[in-house]
């Protein structure tokens, strides 16, 4: 029955960072699809009636309510599938082209390296949350602005961290040995480099989740984000300060969204890096 096993949990599955993560990521994303359906209230509908509802179970409204009478619980749940849209279309964005000039970079060298160096570095030295807000200024609040900003600010965590590691993989003999065999540039990067690099690239990529939806809500916060017919966690936090003591669910709810989110992408990361990455599983027998 060990291959039963084997085919059930993975090596990669059975890591213990891998398990917490998924038992904290695999919610949110479950109740982020499920949000429409779930959700108890339209989170924008308004009852000056029933504002700052405190937290009940069996109550129609089981986080409490707003300042403007909005269901919290439904706002959350809503704000789950903008948070999680954002961090997966935002860090494919970053990690596709962070990830194309960081292979180019990497196994050519040369001028092409100097330019792609040059270029990270410049773009590197402006703060990422201040270089993400004057993007917005230019390109508008909404979710594609959003994830289009971020992409544009976080390409070079990709591109620093991976240029690096194929420049490692490029200098190893098997890469030497495909070119001597005869193997063009681009087969050589695709049959040797690339498999090789891709636990990095996994790590980076759930990393990147943690940190998009972290700045998805930092933009939201300030109001730069979402549009005012959207919901999302910073606008929630925004909306949920002046009335802390009264309410306290309406700031801690989504805090404590975030927080969840944000660690069970980097327990994630890590354990998929520790135990796909050929190097540090071979390093710990």
């Amino acid at each position: 029955m060990s291959w039963v096993w084997r085919w059930l949990f993975p090596r990669w599955l059975r890591s213990g960072r891998v398990m917490i993560g998924l038992a904290l990521v695999l919610p949110v994303l479950v109740l982020a699809a499920l949000a429409p359906l779930v959700a108890p209230h339209d989170p924008q509908a308004q009852d000056l009636m029933l504002t700052l509802q405190p937290v009940r179970l069996g109550s129609p409204f089981p986080l409490g309510t707003d300042v403007l009478g909005r269901c919290v619980l439904s706002r959350l749940l809503h704000g789950a599938s903008l948070a999680l849209w954002v961090a997966v279309m935002a860090s494919l964005g970053a990690m596709l082209l962070g990830t194309a000039l960081a292979y180019a970079a990497g196994y050519l060298g040369g001028w092409v390296d100097w330019v792609i160096g040059r270029a990270v570095d410049v773009w590197m030295s402006f703060p990422p949350v201040v270089l993400s807000l004057i993007l917005m200024v230019g390109l508008g609040t909404g979710s594609t602005s959003v994830i289009l900003a971020i992409t544009l600010v976080d390409w070079t965590r990709f591109c620093r961290v991976m240029r690096a590691e194929v420049m490692l993989v490029a200098r190893c003999e098997h890469v030497a040995a495909a070119r001597l065999l005869g193997l063009s540039h681009w087969r050589t990067l695709l049959r040797e480099v690339v498999p090789a690099t891709i636990p990095l690239l996994v790590t980076l990529l759930a990393l990147e989740m943690g940190i998009a939806v972290v700045v998805e809500a930092i933009l939201s916060f300030v109001g730069m984000g979402v549009r005012p017919d959207q919901v999302a966690w910073g606008q929630m936090i925004a909306d949920g300060r002046d009335a802390l003591y009264q309410a306290p669910a309406n700031l801690l709810a989504p805090v404590a969204a975030i927080i969840v989110t944000v660690a069970g992408f980097n327990l994630l990361g890590d354990g998929l890096r520790r135990t796909l990455d050929v190097r540090l599983v071979e390093g710990a027998r």
